[in-house]
């Protein structure tokens, strides 16, 4: 068992900035790779970016150059810097960690909303 714990969440106005932070209860090497994905209202969750631990990352097309995922493997945190927010970012962000045996484990969501 592994369990995501996210924070980070809020309100800001569109063009400011959040970081949010994933902690997991085991070491991030177990992990195939871990990333965050988004649930807009009325949308299927979605992919926003994933970082294997070897570093690789991966990101949607509408965050790129704007977000940026990284990892702190002695505190087994996942981070997501998000920058440039819109009001397309606003949903709920969830944190996932794919076992290298191929489980998947998910956090319990944060919200972020982007409104002025």
């Amino acid at each position: 068992q592994v369990q995501l714990v996210e924070s980070g969440g809020g309100l800001v106005q569109p063009g400011g900035s959040l970081r949010l932070s994933c902690a997991a209860s085991r070491s991030i090497f177990g992990a195939s790779y871990m990333g965050w994905y988004r649930r807009a209202p009325g949308k299927e969750r979605e992919l926003v970016a994933t970082i294997t631990y070897s570093g690789s990352t991966n990101y949607a097309d509408s965050v790129k150059g704007r977000f940026t995922i990284s990892t702190n493997s002695a505190k087994n945190t996942v981070y997501l810097q998000m920058n440039s927010l819109n009001v397309g970012d606003t949903a709920i962000y969830y944190c996932k960690y794919r076992h290298s045996l191929g489980y998947d484990y998910w956090g319990q969501g944060t919200q972020v909303t982007a409104s002025s």
